[in-house]
Order: structure tokens, then C-alpha cells, then sequence
């Protein structure tokens, strides 16, 4: 299957049939995720990390362009105090009372000003735990084109769009290293036109791929 030449409907069939429609009632449960920052080695989470884990939502909007499907990505504000700098999904913390889906539309509606109607859900990928105490719930959508983006400067420096091809071809898919808290964690990085798209986001990638053509 060549996804440079896939049409979003096609891809919206796919998803739909490879990816759950609703999460588990146990999918924020304490037991390790099978994706997370520590799955390529390191030292593992211990029980007070995996205990002390927030749930999160996040939308990975999926752009139907005429010419070509993209992943819509942003990069967040400088001086966020988690993950600043870095290209990241839309998206946050569940508040109380709010479901996961909610949680990735109000993110998403917040942060780029993407609004709802613009958003099909697809399904939902594995809960990704990230090393800076977060368990992630990633929500494939179809964005259609049209929207006006409306970055909140407080949370987002830049959003952009990077080919689904891409970042679904398994050669892009880079395994990096570096040294957080004093020990070295492994993480994949798919670096494209100046753009370093790594850690959580490249995880959360690299488990699409595998989820739906793997």
C-alpha cells in the first residue's frame, strides 16, 4: 500500500477497522503501558512513577489534503514547563469529570482553535507514558481541510503539517539517545525539513505505524 497515494477515505476505513472506537474503563490503570518513553530500554518506571501518572488526551489530527495526508503537529511555547520547545499533538491533562475524547477536542479547540466540526474520530491508539509523569490517550482523527488556526501564543510557538507518508515510512523512524536524570534514555526521532519530531509524538507515531501497518 502506497500511503503517499492514499485517499482519506480509504485511510479513515482502515483506522476505523484496526483501531478500538472507545477506551477500556482500565485504560489509565497503573500497570506499564506497552508504548511509553522507556520502551526502547533504560531504566524502567518504578511503582511511584506509574502510580503518580496524570491521564491525558491527545487529538493526532490527520489532515485530508487533496495532494497528500498530513499529521497536524505543533510546536509548543518556550516557556512551557513541560516539554517546552518540543512538537507535540494538541493536547492536555483530563480534567475531573471530563471524558478522554473531551479532553482531546477542548485541547485542540484551545491550543490551535481548531474547532470540532472540522474534526472525524477514528479510533484510539495505545496509552503512551511519558517519562515527564503523564499516561496519554492519542485520538486518530480525519481533520477536513477549511479550518482557520488560531494558535494560543501562551501554549503554541508554530503549527505546521509533515506528510503522513513520511512518518509512516518505517526507514524515517530514527532511534536517538541522550542522557535525562542521569540515565540514558533510548527514543525514536523522525527529524523532517528542520523539524525535530521526537520522544512522546514520535512514539505516539511510530505506534500508528504499528497499529496500522506494522
Amino acid at each position: 500500500m502506497n500511503i503517499a497515494d492514499l485517499s482519506p477515505d480509504v485511510f479513515a476505513r482502515l483506522a476505523r477497522a484496526r483501531l478500538p472506537q472507545d477506551l477500556p474503563d482500565n485504560a489509565f490503570a497503573a500497570a506499564p503501558p506497552r508504548v511509553s518513553d522507556f520502551a526502547l530500554g533504560g531504566q524502567p518506571p518504578d511503582a511511584a512513577t506509574l502510580g503518580a501518572a496524570r491521564p491525558a488526551a491527545v487529538l493526532a489530527p490527520i489532515v485530508a489534503r487533496p495532494d497528500g495526508l498530513t499529521v497536524l503537529l505543533t510546536q509548543r511555547a518556550a516557556h512551557m514547563r513541560s516539554h517546552s520547545g518540543q512538537v507535540a499533538f494538541p493536547g492536555g491533562k483530563i480534567d475531573a469529570g471530563e471524558s478522554a475524547r473531551d479532553t482531546a477536542f477542548r485541547e485542540s479547540q484551545e491550543e490551535i482553535g481548531l474547532r470540532r466540526e472540522f474534526i472525524e474520530p477514528l479510533g484510539w491508539l495505545d496509552i503512551y507514558l511519558t517519562g515527564s509523569g503523564f499516561r496519554i490517550a492519542p485520538l486518530v482523527a480525519l481533520v477536513r481541510p477549511g479550518f482557520d488556526l488560531r494558535p494560543n501564543a501562551d501554549e503554541v510557538a508554530d503549527v505546521f503539517e509533515t506528510p503522513l507518508a513520511f512518518l509512516m515510512n518505517p526507514a524515517h523512524h530514527e532511534v536517538h539517545a541522550r542522557e535525562w536524570r542521569g540515565t540514558v534514555r533510548r527514543f525514536y526521532a523522525m527529524p523532517h525539513e528542520g523539524r525535530y519530531i521526537w520522544g512522546a509524538t514520535a512514539g505516539i507515531l511510530r505506534n500508528l505505524y504499528e497499529r496500522l501497518w506494522g
